[in-house]
């Protein structure tokens, strides 16, 4: 066993003492050495109860003759660190959280790992990480939260966070009262888990499932549920069976895997998210999976399932019509179903007993919600390297549209703009410098969006950044805009008034000026100053890479 290393011989008398400090006993010298990466926090909600998913999760182990040993990675709220500097801070971490796991894993010695993400960045931080150290993993999140609910006279409405960020609009506009907002701000997140919509943490946890990574179920069943504490003390059971059979995510993490991945991804409408964290993971992997290839997927798979806050369905509704099981047996002929699955069992295998248990929430191939997938790349002269939207969420009227940009240079700029009502119908709203580098961090722009959509003007005005948005992101919104303005991209070269054409059915995002015109106020630009120049932010400023490859760190 790789453990052996730190418990075998005489010479590891010194490391047989400290073990024995933690509580290992004569009889652990035999038994695999096994780690738990917990992301356990108590500022983030969906990561507050997991020292219970440990504890369930070591039982397991235990009961097949492992020893556990439970460790920590940092997490971020998003939501927490929305609209304010924090936002710098949360793409930035998921290489923080990938590079803590090697370590932790590494100077330990561990034989074999449990990974239990929920939030954001943590999930692909986890999964680029399993896929660095390629050790027997298996992944068991936090599970979602539960939907609110908001009672007004006779009438009840489900609700969650991305309600209340909306609702802020309502309210700048008139249309909703303060005490109306604070009724909403109370229910809106009644509990534990991963917020409740088909947003960033849920798309990613979902589609661990898809990659082969966790049991089935690992996406939707409630973080509250007792069938959440069994599914992760069986994850610390299949642990031992992944290290006994030596199946590993490089393994499972393969090309076909993550094919298998963008199609459920279209079909769900997921966040704009996983083509950042996906396209990392493949680059983790060694594997090239270029961004055109995700708009030949999206041309195939037709968009089944709708959640918030494409609809007033959530996750919990998802669960109850079949997880992600039956979403992945509606879609078996889209499939690679010889993937490979931590189970040791073929992709089709595993979801052979799937059934769709609601027609409203997991339509059928032949009646879907749209005949093409959830999100699209754009190309054009405006992102050469590409960019994405979350075709799922936008209004019909907005899937093609043209209009006069109106830039910022911030998310502050834009968001101040949008509260006073500095812009009209018909524009295009420009948010720039907002890239991994240019921000630095790449932020989301979930505030302004979601001014917008509350304002009621998501289907009259398109925005699009060098920045992402938030899964729980609605309206004509593109991000990762590339390349990014710091980086001297064609966004760099708009001014207000620029005529900007969007074509979300044909991939395309245009600006109407000759390919001249462009590289002459681009090399009229000075050259691009950091914002922040000391510290951990700084560092990341100098090594990350494009949003079209997944925003990692250059070699």
């Amino acid at each position: 066993m790789r453990s052996d290393m730190i418990k075998k011989g005489i010479e590891r008398a010194p490391h047989r003492s400290l073990l024995r400090a933690v509580g290992c006993s004569f009889d652990d010298w035999s038994k695999p050495f096994i780690g738990v990466i917990n992301s356990f926090s108590e500022i983030v909600p969906g990561h507050i109860h997991l020292r219970t998913i440990a504890k369930a999760v070591k039982e397991g182990i235990r009961s097949q003759g492992g020893v556990p040993f439970e460790v920590n990675t940092i997490a971020v709220c998003d939501g927490i660190a929305m609209n304010h500097p924090g936002m710098r801070y949360s793409l930035p971490s998921r290489e923080l959280i990938a590079d803590s796991v090697e370590i932790l894993a590494q100077a330990h010695a561990f034989d074999a790992l449990v990974f239990i993400p929920n939030c954001d960045k943590v999930v692909p931080g986890m999964l680029m990480a399993a896929v660095r150290l390629n050790l027997p993993s298996v992944f068991v999140s936090g599970g979602p939260m539960l939907a609110g609910n908001l009672v007004r006279g006779n009438a009840a409405k489900s609700v969650d966070l991305i309600t209340v960020f909306q609702a802020v609009g309502e309210v700048a506009r008139d249309k909703m009262t303060e005490a109306e907002l604070q009724q909403l701000e109370m229910v809106a997140c009644p509990g534990c888990g991963s917020c409740a919509g088909m947003f960033t943490a849920n798309t990613m946890n979902c589609l661990t499932e898809t990659l082969g990574m966790a049991l089935p179920g690992n996406g939707t069943i409630p973080a509250v549920e007792a069938r959440r504490i069994s599914l992760a003390y069986k994850a610390g059971q299949q642990v031992m069976v992944a290290l006994a059979k030596d199946i590993r995510p490089k393994d499972v993490i393969t090309g076909d895997s993550l094919y298998n991945a963008f199609v459920v991804d279209m079909a769900l409408g997921g966040s704009t998210n996983s083509v950042l964290h996906l396209t990392a993971i493949a680059h983790e992997a060694g594997i090239d999976f270029p961004l055109s290839l995700i708009n030949e997927i999206s041309g195939s798979v037709p968009n089944i399932c709708k959640l918030s806050p494409a609809s007033d369905y959530h996750i919990e509704d998802l669960d109850l019509a079949g997880g992600i099981p039956a979403i992945m047996h509606e879609l078996s002929g889209l499939l690679k179903l010889g993937a490979k699955t931590i189970l040791g069992k073929s992709l089709g295998e595993v979801i052979g007993w799937a059934e769709v248990k609601n027609r409203e929430v997991i339509r059928s191939l032949s009646q879907p919600y749209a005949p093409t997938g959830g999100i699209g790349i754009l190309f054009g002269n405006l992102a050469p390297e590409g960019a994405v939207v979350k075709s799922a969420a936008v209004a019909p009227e907005m899937l093609v549209h043209q209009g006069p940009a109106r830039v910022f240079n911030s998310e502050e700029e834009a968001t101040t703009a949008i509260i006073k009502g500095e812009f009209k119908s018909g524009e295009v709203i420009v948010i720039r410098y907002e890239g991994p580098k240019g921000g630095p961090g790449m932020r989301e722009m979930l505030a302004a969006t979601s001014l917008l959509s509350g304002m009621g003007m998501d289907n009259k005005v398109a925005l699009i950044t060098d920045g992402r948005f938030s899964g729980g992101t609605r309206g004509a919104a593109i991000g990762h805009v590339s390349p990014e303005a710091a980086e001297k991209g064609p966004i760099a070269a708009l001014q207000d008034g620029d005529i900007i054409k969007i074509d979300i059915p044909k991939h395309t995002l245009e600006v109407k000026l000759n390919q001249k015109e462009l590289k002459q106020r681009l090399a009229s630009l000075p050259p691009f100053e950091p914002r922040i120049r000391t510290g951990y932010l700084k560092r990341y400023s100098d090594k990350v890479s494009s949003a079209s490859t997944g925003a990692v760190f250059t070699e």
